[in-house]
């Protein structure tokens, strides 16, 4: 075995464990202590940090270091993390070409064998039925959020509406305060869910539309997300199942695609049926409002339910087929030279 094999199998088995007792690795590697010693130390000059452990036989640690020194991955991991930095644009987190040039570093050196395989595999990320259009992310906001989430920190942060315009005559509102606890992706969106401390409630923000202000505040104690999972909590809040927020929830099937409801949809859950029609549910303070609120698509549709839900369709069906008999008559009556009234009870 060579030196440089020799020094690779070390580097191998100081990865796979916490502490390794010298005579052990010895044993591992077919060598003696004082071959592995001088090996710990081509390691440690080579940027490694690798600290001597105190026990009855002595030992080694291989601890994270000032630098990022060479990695050491078996074949199976290298393609693994080639496969990944492919497709890491599809985040849509500003980081596609620091991804793409890490990408060209890492099958750069590559041996063929594993270049091969890389170049068999390509990966294409498609857009699935009524995903909404991915936003870029800067990585510095990024790196931001997850210091201040590492550190419990306190964030401060503007956050305003999607699509405003940068100009806006309106005084601006004041920052969020937020005790930030996770960040989150999903179809190729970033979010940062936290507690806003000003609403006393967990909040998902759009990352996209995240403006940091500097510095942070105060330190915190992280608070337990509503059932302690973070996953199942913020993908209830994805498909609407957070019921508190609304007393009424319905759904219907509308005759549009998922792409052009989506953006109108709100904190409504889209669900495409085929590439011409959608599922939408959502939520409001009433039946009728909740009815009225489906109304601005302006194209056909099916309530799916509940019956309340389509009760106030007929209710308001009748309220405006009672509004244009008023409108009807008025044309009537001007075009007959007659006074149109001017209280209506319809």
């Amino acid at each position: 075995m060579t030196t440089a094999s020799r020094l690779l199998d070390l580097l191998s088995l100081l990865q796979t464990r916490r502490d390794w007792p010298g005579s052990l690795l010895a044993e591992r590697l077919g060598t003696s202590d004082r071959t592995v010693r001088r090996d710990v130390d081509r390691l440690r000059g080579m940027g490694y940090s690798i600290r001597a452990t105190m026990g009855p036989d002595g030992g080694y640690r291989l601890d994270a270091g000032a630098e990022l020194p060479p990695l050491l991955f078996d074949d199976d991991q290298a393609v693994a993390v080639a496969v990944a930095l492919q497709a890491a644009p599809a985040l849509g987190a500003g980081i596609g070409e620091a991804a793409v040039r890490a990408l060209a570093t890492v099958r750069q050196v590559m041996p063929s064998r594993l270049r091969h395989r890389l170049d068999a595999l390509e990966v294409t990320v498609v857009g699935r039925p009524g995903e909404a259009p991915r936003t870029a992310v800067a990585l510095d906001v990024l790196v931001v959020l997850a210091n201040a989430i590492r550190d419990r920190e306190t964030l401060r942060f503007d956050h305003p509406p999607r699509g405003a315009g940068e100009v806006d005559e309106q005084p601006p509102p004041p920052p969020r305060r937020t005790e930030p606890h996770h960040l989150v992706t999903s179809n190729g969106r970033w979010y940062l869910l936290g507690w806003d401390l000003d609403r006393a409630d967990w909040r998902l923000y759009g990352v996209d539309r995240v403006r940091p202000r500097t510095p942070n505040g105060p330190r915190f104690t992280p608070r337990t997300v509503p059932g302690g999972e973070v996953d199942e909590f913020v993908s209830a809040r994805f498909k609407g199942a957070d019921t508190d927020a609304w007393p009424c929830r319905g759904s219907v099937v509308l005759q549009l695609p998922a792409r052009e409801v989506l953006p109108f949809a709100g904190d409504g859950t889209v669900t495409a049926v085929d590439e011409h029609s959608c599922r939408l549910e959502s939520g409001s303070w009433s039946w009728g409002a909740l009815a009225s609120s489906y109304g601005r698509f302006a194209a056909p549709m099916e309530v799916v339910g509940p019956p309340e839900l389509a009760a106030a369709f007929a209710t308001l069906a009748d309220r405006y087929r009672a509004a244009a008999r008023v409108v009807d008559d008025q044309a009537t009556a001007e075009g007959e030279g007659f006074e149109p009234s001017r209280s209506v009870n319809p």
